[in-house]
């Protein structure tokens, strides 16, 4: 069984939403219901469909959801999200360098940088991982359903570094997926978040989904009512007074898992503004420790998340691989000051 998109085979983002259209209302215009509105304004659509997709919570004015009878007024901001890309799946190939970390005739392992975006997608066309994937190889397989991404089986955050694994053929893509889908991928990442936790380890076994209130992030469903099943195993492996460095295992592989994850446990990562993090969480009022702060947003300009290693059977050999990442220098740099600060405060 060959896992698709809808299910398990992605990590980080499994279920993505594309903005497709984004409207901002001028100072004349008249009350009229959303829906009828979008009618006239989109072309091929609709009425019932557009019903649909704001009944799905798709469709948001100023950044909150609304029903179909809702009335457009002057100045709103109408944006409009759906499951599937606008229709741009022809990648264009770019000479990108890539970090290879290991090249057979069936896969790869590249180290991915911070900042880079890993597939084509709306406001990122070009620049992306898989652009110089295609320039790399002549050709890639693409699993069902995921056109326009060939060679993927699971990805990373823009902002997130490390590992991830390509298939350069069919047989490996299909064995790869099976994988991801069977939870037997061994993903670690390494994390640094705010505080320190009571336990020095610990499960997270939460549901997480799509908020309602903001659909570029996710919430946490503790009771399991909503979302989908997602799993972290994480330990401490540094305390640093005001923040720690911690070791998360994927068991699943949802959109944000870890960030929503270490959020929802009172401990958001150190500069992800997406969830929290991006401001003093734990330490002092003393200027000397704001500045200190600052100092490591300006040197870390991301959520402290990298994917550290990788560990699967080799579709063709039948072999046990494991690869190793180390953090990256702007991690590493914010760790050591951090070890400094906490030595000699």
């Amino acid at each position: 069984m060959v896992a698709h998109k809808d299910e398990e085979n992605f990590d980080e983002e499994e279920v993505e939403l594309f903005e497709h259209y984004h409207f901002k209302i001028d100072k004349g215009q008249a009350q009229i219901r959303i829906d009828k509105f979008l009618t006239d304004k989109i072309a091929n659509a609709t009425r019932n469909k557009l019903q649909q997709a704001i009944d799905a919570g798709h469709v948001l004015v100023n950044d909150k959801q609304v029903k179909t009878n809702y009335k457009v007024k002057p100045l709103d901001s109408i944006r409009i999200y759906l499951e599937k890309p606008i229709l741009h799946t022809e990648v264009v190939p770019e000479n990108i360098p890539l970090d290879i970390v290991y090249e057979d005739d069936s896969l790869m392992i590249v180290n991915k940088a911070a900042g880079m975006v890993v597939h084509p997608a709306h406001g990122n066309w070009t620049g992306t991982l898989v652009n110089a994937l295609v320039y790399y190889f002549n050709q890639l397989p693409t699993m069902p359903g995921n056109t326009g991404r060939p060679g993927l089986v699971h990805r990373i955050d823009k902002d997130t570094s490390g590992l991830l694994v390509i298939a350069k053929t069919e047989e490996a893509m299909t064995h790869l997926a099976n994988q991801f889908f069977n939870h037997s991928i061994e993903r670690t990442y390494i994390a640094m978040i705010w505080g320190e936790p009571e336990a020095n380890e610990g499960t997270i076994n939460a549901h997480v989904g799509r908020s309602a209130k903001d659909r570029r992030i996710v919430d946490t469903f503790p009771d399991g009512d909503q979302g989908k099943h997602a799993i972290t195993h994480w330990k401490v492996i540094q305390p640093l007074r005001y923040v720690s460095l911690v070791q998360c295992q994927l068991e699943t592989g949802r959109t944000h898992q870890i960030r929503a994850h270490m959020k929802h446990i009172g401990h958001p990562l150190f500069n992800d503004a997406m969830y929290g993090g991006d401001k003093i969480r734990k330490g002092t009022q003393f200027s000397k420790y704001k500045s200190f702060v600052k100092n490591c947003f300006d040197i870390l300009p991301r959520q402290a998340l990298h994917a550290k290693s990788l560990g699967f059977i080799h579709p063709k050999s039948g072999e046990k691989l494991y690869f190793e990442s180390p953090l990256p220098k702007d991690f590493s740099a914010v760790v050591d000051r951090w070890v400094n600060y906490v030595n000699y405060e």
